[in-house]
C-alpha cells in the first residue's frame, strides 16, 4: 500500500480523525508495515501491549479465554479497524488474542511513535484528549444503561 493510501485509512479510523495530513504522515511514515500470515497470530491475551495495530487489509480474529479455558470469538475485524489503541497512551495488557484468518496487511504504531506526534503537534494532543473523553464518556453511558435494565 502507497504512504498516501495509509495516510487516506488512518484518516477514517476515529482516533485520527480530524488530524492534518502533515500529522497523518507523521504516523504513517514511521509505523512499521507487515503482513501476517493466515493463522499467524498477532499477539496474545494478556501480554504487555506496547503498541496498537491499522488493519489495512484481510481480516482478525479476536478471542478471549473462556471459563473453560478454551478460546472463545469475540469479534472478527477487517480493514480499518484499530486495535489496541489505548496502548498508544499508556501500558496495558492484551485484552484478546489476535490471529489471522487470512494473509493480513497490518501497521504498528508504537507508543514513541505516538508519543512524538503529540509533542510535534500540540493541537494534534488536544484533539486526542477529547476523543478519549468522549469514548470514556460512551463507555460509561453504556455500562449505566446496562445497570438501569437490569435493576
Amino acid at each position: 500500500m502507497a504512504l498516501n493510501d495509509d495516510i487516506r485509512l488512518l484518516s477514517q479510523i476515529p482516533l485520527f480523525g480530524g488530524m492534518s495530513e502533515d500529522q497523518l504522515r507523521l504516523i504513517a511514515f514511521g509505523a512499521d508495515r507487515r503482513v501476517v500470515s493466515s493463522g499467524q497470530m498477532l499477539f496474545r491475551e494478556g501480554s504487555p501491549a506496547e503498541s496498537a495495530y491499522v488493519v489495512l487489509s484481510g481480516r482478525i480474529e479476536l478471542s478471549r479465554t473462556g471459563r473453560d479455558g478454551q478460546p472463545e470469538v469475540q469479534a472478527m475485524v477487517g480493514a480499518g479497524t484499530l486495535l489496541s489503541e489505548l496502548a498508544l497512551i499508556t501500558l496495558v495488557e492484551r485484552k484478546f488474542t489476535a490471529v489471522a484468518t487470512e494473509d493480513t496487511g497490518i501497521i504498528r504504531i508504537t507508543r514513541p511513535l505516538f508519543h512524538r506526534l503529540i509533542e510535534e503537534y500540540p493541537d494534534a494532543a488536544l484533539l486526542i484528549e477529547n476523543r478519549i473523553r468522549d469514548n470514556i464518556a460512551s463507555l460509561a453511558a453504556k455500562a449505566a444503561a446496562e445497570l438501569h435494565r437490569f435493576a
